[in-house]
């Protein structure tokens, strides 16, 4: 009963076979090799683009450099309040921008809302000297709450940035769990909704490591070789990645792993929606489930072994506040999580009623 995070999960057998292919194989280094043009030719297909993509081994250096990419040390980076790039990453994106600000922006279930993307904008007017600058709109899908934007809404709020002058970013650390929700495509749900550069992820979905920075403006990226190598984010032995993403997008293997783990999110969400005392405070849209549990369930699941995270309860809009004695938690399914975990969970929970 291990839903602590997708991350905990191994390697998908198919990319597995790859990197022993490719481990069986000389190639040249630094991403000077045929696997790494041919995952990068891949990219170009799946988003229907003449992109320039590159390859690093995590999804912090993937959002990082991305930003700095499309922001000065003097710029604005504006984002979700609860958004990964704003919590999580140590102070990365401000490293790499070396020294832009991250300007948080309200909004319900992890997602902006425009009317305050628009409200935050008015109050950093570009030119006034002693601010810093507006630059980025970074973007989330899925979302820190494992909800999901529609192409609508990211249009709309692409828009916005684009009219205040900004570039726009897209962590896609889950896009393949969101993709398959929408039921769009990929170029419908990144460059012909607005976005700028996004970060395509994959180490969640079944790869070993393996991310990578798209930028469907070419002109963006003409540095971006230098900022990886002096980010220290430059793999030596490329293929490695290359050989990853190839075997991840080949014959829509992303999407079958991805569809996994959003079916046992489903899966287990409706279990939980039977048990009493049980809330669910937003949908499920992708693998997460987010749940508030009466502590009496919350204590037996962990004593029959249930790995979970407790979750912030700030994020928590005001009419879904924990009440005596509950926990707010996250639980986040894979692409090898199986059903019997899934019952077991439920059936714990239902026992402790």
């Amino acid at each position: 009963m291990r839903f602590a995070s997708d991350n905990a999960s191994g390697i998908s057998q198919p990319i597995m076979e790859a990197l022993e292919a490719a481990h069986a194989d000389y190639a040249m280094p630094y991403g000077a090799d045929d696997y790494t043009k041919a995952a990068a030719d891949a990219l170009d297909e799946l988003f229907e683009h003449e992109c320039a993509s590159f390859f690093v081994p995590t999804g912090t250096a993937a959002n990082a450099l991305a930003l700095a990419s499309i922001c000065q040390p003097w710029g604005a980076i504006f984002a979700h309040h609860d958004a990964h790039v704003m919590d999580d990453e140590c102070g990365a994106p401000e490293f790499f921008t070396l020294g832009a600000k991250l300007i948080g922006i309200a909004g319900n279930n992890g997602k902006i809302d425009p009317a305050a993307l628009r409200s935050t904008l008015t109050d950093y007017p570009r030119g006034l000297v002693k601010q810093v600058q507006p630059a980025a709109l970074t973007l989330s899908q899925a979302t820190e709450s494992g909800t999901v934007y529609s192409v609508k809404k990211l249009t709309e709020l692409t828009g916005i940035a684009h009219e205040a002058g900004l570039h726009v970013h897209l962590d896609g650390a889950r896009f393949a769990n969101a993709l398959l929700k929408l039921k769009a495509s990929p170029a419908e749900m990144s460059w012909k909704a607005g976005v700028d550069v996004m970060s395509f992820g994959a180490t969640k979905n079944g790869t070993m490591m393996c991310e990578a920075v798209i930028f469907f403006d070419p002109d963006l990226a003409k540095d971006f070789l230098y900022r990886r190598k002096r980010g220290g984010h430059t793999v030596s032995k490329a293929r490695f990645l290359g050989a990853q993403m190839l075997a991840y997008l080949n014959g829509g293997h992303w999407l079958e792993l991805a569809g996994h783990a959003n079916a046992m999110a489903a899966r287990l969400a409706r279990g939980l929606k039977q048990v009493k005392g049980v809330r669910l405070p937003w949908p499920t849209d992708v693998n997460e489930v987010f749940a508030v549990l009466p502590g009496r369930i919350d204590k037996a699941l962990s004593a029959a072994g249930a790995l979970y995270y407790h979750w912030p309860s700030a994020a928590l809009d005001p009419g879904q506040k924990l009440k005596g004695g509950e926990v707010f938690v996250r639980l986040v399914t894979s692409f090898a999580t199986r059903p019997e975990d899934v019952d077991r969970f439920l059936e714990v929970a239902q026992r402790a009623r």
